[in-house]
């Protein structure tokens, strides 16, 4: 288990290494000047290189990346060249909801798509197979801003149950900002469960056509057993894969979702920050997003230990 953590641990260094030289790579090829931007028209060619060289923009690259490598090994993600706010301030601000928000849309996707995917393998071939395929198939094809319009229009208009829009007031309570989240969370959940179905189905078939399996039926063992205890254990391991893939990448996508609902999110956060060429901001919340998405998936790799003992994670 330790070597296994430290090698993963090792690998997760490596991969957010590369990230950074990308982000810093792609935030710099991208046109446009920042602190044009946030001078505005009125800046004179003196204030615009005074800015550049207080923020260090005017340093050459080699040397600014080498200044944003030496900030982040001490923590510091650097500061919003527009909120005037580290930028590790400006994440935590805006994690809560984007964090509460892909939590519950997993949840939502689970409750769909792991039961629908188990009734479309156990009756395979049947009307409810055949329903339940096509509704993953149109669930994949619609965009989310059209399916999140559509529930504005219906839950929020016209009968008033959910808010429109935003996150609440600071004062509200976690309750009442979850209710915030319900209609963006059905959104993602609903559109996210047409995979999970599919995957379901799909895993459930392998392993129903097992020898196994057919040597449990063989020996009498009741249907419900067999199910439960030789079928849903093994196929708990790839349908754990996907929801862990589907949470990490809900943290760092869910930008369509927060610009229909107007939620002060993460995604939010990365448009403003690429609209605004805002360096440091693009960088860190990128950065962030990347660092997510490699320990959620060291975390899947743990959690198969327990759901399937034979795997023993030594011998990856």
């Amino acid at each position: 288990m330790f070597r296994f953590l430290l090698n993963r641990l090792l690998g997760a260094a490596v991969v957010l290494a590369l990230v950074a030289v990308f982000v810093f790579a792609l935030t710099r090829m991208a046109s446009g000047d920042p602190v044009a931007l946030l001078l505005g028209d009125q800046a004179t060619a003196q204030d615009i290189a005074q800015a550049r060289e207080q923020y260090g923009l005017d340093k050459p690259l080699p040397t600014q990346f080498a200044l944003w490598v030496g900030e982040l090994l001490k923590g510091n993600l650097g500061q919003s060249l527009f909120l005037q706010q580290p930028v590790s301030q400006a994440i935590a601000e805006r994690l809560e909801p984007t964090l509460t928000l892909a939590l519950m849309a997993v949840l939502i996707a689970a409750l769909i798509g792991v039961p629908c995917g188990m009734v479309a393998a156990i009756w395979r071939g049947s009307p409810a197979d055949q329903v339940l395929s096509t509704i993953a198939m149109l669930g994949a094809s619609i965009p989310s801003f059209w399916f999140g319009l559509i529930l504005i229009q219906v839950f929020a208009v016209q009968l008033g149950w959910f808010p429109a829009s935003g996150y609440g007031d600071p004062d509200s309570t976690f309750g009442q900002r979850v209710q915030h989240l319900l209609l963006p969370a059905i959104v993602l959940g609903v559109l996210n469960s047409a995979l999970i179905i599919r995957f379901t189905r799909a895993s459930l078939l392998d392993i129903l056509g097992e020898d196994y399996v057919r040597t449990a039926r063989a020996k009498g063992l009741p249907e419900r057993v067999v199910m439960i205890k030789h079928v849903l254990r093994n196929a708990l391991v790839p349908i754990i894969t996907v929801l862990g893939l589907t949470l990490a990448l809900m943290i760092g996508g869910t930008v369509v979702t927060e610009t229909v609902f107007n939620l002060p999110g993460v995604g939010n956060l990365v448009v403003r920050g690429v609209l605004r060429r805002d360096y440091p901001v693009i960088q860190g919340t990128l950065l962030m997003i990347a660092a997510v998405y490699v320990f959620i998936n060291l975390a899947i790799d743990l959690l198969y230990t327990l759901v399937d003992p034979r795997i023993r994670l030594e011998k990856k």
